[in-house]
């Protein structure tokens, strides 16, 4: 490669695409081999009392399916449901105003002003200790709030918050969800695992994930951001407290449907990464077992920059015969990608069977996710990284 090269861009060309990869995924493996999920302590008398906070923002098709996932939970617990209309054009005051239930809260926002916005105005509401956050268009497992909860009360003393696992609802819609499927299924929930067994996963999702209310106030709430999620879990972090995962706290919602949907997902989150190291830099320097995950989270602009202008450019040549960057040797990390994605599976499908679930076939999803999805994926995130340092404008978009 330095033949073409120089030395300098053949290292950081090798580092980028085989050895910082590659070590991370050997490290992914042995910690998920180790990893054991710690027991729920015993609960006495009745679950503490949640509230469940919901943004939401043009929702019509599925806001009255997600309060009915609340109402079916038969959660331990006093509950308090706040339900905040961000501005919605559609049907979705309408369709709230329908809905006698009596623990739930409906908050109408004048305009369109943002999740975080809609999310702190309804935090001033909040009246229990723990707060939980639930996205519009998502549907709560039986025992979602339960084992979230429970997870939480378990957890080490100094725990803050803990993300649930968030899955794909509409994964039968078309390719573009079937390979996401894998993507929440896999790589997601291997994610939290792996950060939340080192005693710190790094994004408790505003999709699903519960905090001490006192703390979100302690913090200021979310911030007005692109990925307003992950900056205020590194407040949190930075605060000294953990986060955790509840990898059985199961919640569906609707990933997005087109691929133009999805890289905008995709470079709101790269966005959101950017931001927190803007905000919160002083975690590289904390001396825990989270700030290795900090530092692996500094690489990722890193490799997926390498990716997108050296390794895609390598395969397209390795097609007409130059093998400058790829080539025939290349197919031999085919291997071990598969056993990855295999002890992945294997961890996700023992806890579907433990909540009664089951992992549907979705053959051409796995295959298109393990090869090619990429080639998509890193791209996108490097616009996304660019945007944040060019782009000011800070929007509610693609969740």
């Amino acid at each position: 490669m330095s033949r073409h090269f120089s030395t300098v861009c053949a290292y950081l060309i090798v580092f980028g695409i085989a050895i910082f990869p590659g070590g991370m995924n050997a490290f992914l493996m042995a910690s998920l081999l180790m990893d054991r999920r710690p027991r729920f302590h015993a609960a006495t008398g009745t679950l503490p009392g949640l509230t469940v906070l919901i943004a939401a923002y043009n929702e019509e098709a599925s806001i009255a399916q997600t309060i009915e996932s609340i109402a079916t939970q038969e959660y331990a617990g006093p509950l308090q449901v706040i339900v905040v209309n961000d501005g919605s054009s559609d049907g979705t005051a309408e369709i709230l105003s329908h809905l006698d239930l009596p623990w739930l809260e409906v908050v109408h926002m004048p305009q369109n002003l943002g999740k975080a916005r809609a999310l702190n105005e309804g935090l001033k509401a909040a009246r229990h200790d723990y707060t939980v956050t639930v996205d519009g268009d998502s549907y709560l497992y039986r025992n979602a709030l339960d084992n979230l909860i429970r997870r939480y009360l378990s957890d080490p003393v100094h725990t803050r918050a803990v993300a649930g696992a968030v899955l794909v609802r509409n994964s039968r819609t078309n390719l573009v969800t079937r390979i996401q499927e894998w993507d929440y299924f896999h790589g997601i929930a291997a994610v939290k695992r792996l950060q939340s067994l080192y005693q710190g996963t790094l994004v408790a999702q505003g999709a699903f994930s519960v905090y001490d209310t006192s703390v979100l106030r302690e913090v200021g709430g979310w911030p007005s951001a692109v990925g307003e999620d992950i900056v205020l879990t590194w407040a949190i972090l930075k605060a000294g407290y953990r986060v955790g995962y509840a990898e059985n706290a199961c919640l569906f919602t609707n990933a997005p449907t087109t691929w133009r949907q999805f890289i905008r997902q995709r470079q709101r989150w790269s966005r959101g990464l950017m931001e927190a190291f803007k905000a919160h830099w002083q975690l590289l320097f904390k001396p825990r077992m989270t700030t290795l995950f900090i530092w692996w989270n500094l690489l990722f602009p890193y490799m997926d920059l390498v990716y997108t202008l050296a390794f895609v450019p390598g395969l397209l040549l390795a097609l007409f015969g130059i093998y400058w960057i790829a080539g025939p040797m290349t197919l031999l990390v085919l291997p071990m990608a598969m056993l990855v994605n295999w002890i992945m599976f294997r961890i996700q499908a023992g806890m579907f069977a433990a909540q009664g679930l089951k992992v549907r076939r979705n053959v051409p999803g796995f295959i298109l996710y393990s090869l090619f999805y990429g080639l998509v994926l890193q791209p996108a995130c490097v616009v996304g990284y660019v945007q944040e340092f060019v782009t000011r404008g800070k929007r509610w978009g693609t969740k």
